[in-house]
């Protein structure tokens, strides 16, 4: 049932954004974006499986934020998206630092608990290298293409084009620097471009299911 679960887990995920959006505005995007940025560095340490190919949990969440900043992109202009940018980037250095700090301390009783944030935190640097890396290299190009696309087609009745272009390329290229940093020369060739394209491909459905999200929070706070 994984991947109808997966269906439905990308519709909670894209209604509780718009959801925020509706009842807090341009101040519950940045929220979500620090929220959601951790926790998808958390689901990404699950791995799962669903047709037929082998993903990681993280994508769902971490779509999300691509589009809670082309709604900042679309209703206030790119300087707020920028620094929607930058907040989750604060915010995913913060709680890698903080629990790196916290799984280095003494634990006299619940073994297993310690054993489980070691699991979950413990994450080799190159990982936790390209996760940064691959999150502030390509929101800053979802900006920018997104920026460029709406000066090109303006009109309303492009908003998908403007949506899904900017996501789709700036998610090949996170999905292309990530797996470069954390995994190149680590597993054989073959392994790693099927890593890259499976990511790839989750991302790309990822992006054509939050449209119709993004054409309802064009409609909130005008």
């Amino acid at each position: 049932m994984n991947e109808l679960l997966w269906i439905v887990f990308a519709i909670i995920n894209f209604s509780m954004l718009t959801l925020i959006y509706k009842g807090f505005g341009k101040q519950g995007l940045f929220v979500w974006i620090g929220m959601a940025t951790v926790v998808a560095n958390i689901q990404v340490t699950k791995t799962i499986e669903m047709f037929g190919l082998t993903a990681t949990l993280g994508n769902i969440i971490y779509g999300t934020v691509f589009l809670a900043t082309d709604i900042l992109n679309e209703k206030y202009g790119k300087e707020e998206a920028k620094k929607a940018v930058w907040l989750g980037f604060f915010t995913l250095i913060s709680m890698t630092v903080m629990m790196q700090i916290a799984v280095k301390w003494f634990t006299p009783v619940g073994g297993e608990v310690q054993a489980a944030l070691e699991t979950i935190f413990g994450l080799l640097p190159r990982v936790a290298a390209g996760s940064l890396v691959a999150y502030i290299v390509s929101q800053y190009i979802d900006v920018f293409i997104y920026s460029k696309l709406k000066s090109m087609f303006s009109d309303d009745r492009f908003l998908w084009v403007r949506n899904n272009g900017s996501t789709m390329i700036s998610q090949l290229l996170d999905s292309l620097v990530f797996t470069l940093i954390a995994f190149l020369g680590e597993v054989p060739t073959n392994i790693w471009v099927e890593i890259f394209t499976t990511t790839y491909v989750i991302k790309f459905v990822v992006a054509m299911l939050d449209t119709p999200f993004l054409y309802i929070a064009k409609r909130f706070h005008k």
